[in-house]
């Protein structure tokens, strides 16, 4: 029973240990790269910033909605 703890173990800490991704596909990589201004790549990192708080605002959202109802 010992040995299924330490495999169990071992293969949960090597699905924890990130590991080096590329994140964009080679066109839109090959595009920033490219470019001189910068401006494709501010706009790729603004789109991703939104993207990512939007699940915040209606989690947070629903969170309001919840303790309001709580509250009543």
């Amino acid at each position: 029973m010992h040995t299924k703890h330490v495999f169990l173990l071992v293969v949960v800490l090597f699905l924890l240990i990130p590991l080096d991704a590329e994140a964009q596909c080679a066109m839109c990589r090959a595009v920033l790269e490219s470019e001189s201004s910068g401006k494709a790549a501010e706009g790729i990192n603004n789109g991703i910033v939104y993207l990512m708080a939007v699940p915040y605002v209606l989690v947070a959202g629903l969170f309001y909605f919840i303790y309001k109802k709580m509250r009543a």
